[in-house]
């Protein structure tokens, strides 16, 4: 289930990386290349927002309202974190411990390492065209939004077309699940 405090984390956490202070475009693209990346090894994502094809690349869709303040802040979450964003940087607040950063594992923090030491130097501008070059789930919307579902990054991860809706389909159970649990 999307937890504000745990994307607000994993932005602190590269923000950290960066010494506080980041182009919230760069920071989408690593958000979403994380997120990508624990798909890949571990079959689920770190977020579990939602994605979309934008003009620059696919976006995490409720951390991009998040960077932008077009979503009430949860306690804890994502304004505890960052600063508004200003000159189309965000910046952040507290030093991002690792007892700080509760609502991310091991593992999380080890995909995030590993998404920074190979994008991190890397400007928003080459991310993008990054993201458009090798993330084929991404379609361009031609200036709209287009939904990326997770069977799409299956395929792009060389999954049959099968195997992909499976592991999609259970994504999205697992998701529907957390929300029947959340509204108890």
């Amino acid at each position: 289930m999307f937890s504000q405090r745990r994307v607000a984390q994993m932005a602190a956490y590269l923000l950290g990386r960066e010494k506080g202070r980041m182009n919230y475009l760069k920071l989408i693209k690593l958000l979403y290349l994380a997120d990508r990346e624990s798909i890949k090894r571990h079959g689920h994502p770190i977020s579990d927002d939602r994605y979309v094809s934008m003009d620059h690349g696919p976006v995490l869709s409720t951390t991009f309202n998040l960077i932008k303040g077009a979503v009430k802040f949860a306690e804890r979450g994502w304004n505890y974190w960052i600063a508004d964003r200003a000159d189309y940087d965000v910046a952040l607040k507290r030093k991002a411990t690792r007892e700080a950063l509760d609502e991310l594992s091991d593992a999380n923090l080890d995909v995030l390492s590993d998404i920074y030491a190979k994008f991190g130097k890397m400007d928003e501008w080459k991310l993008v065209d990054y993201t458009h070059r090798y993330c084929p789930e991404w379609t361009d919307p031609k200036g709209s939004s287009i939904p990326i579902e997770y069977e799409d990054i299956f395929k792009a991860f060389g999954r049959t077309p099968v195997e992909a809706r499976k592991l999609g389909a259970r994504l999205e159970q697992q998701r529907k699940i957390d929300r029947l649990f959340a509204a108890l």
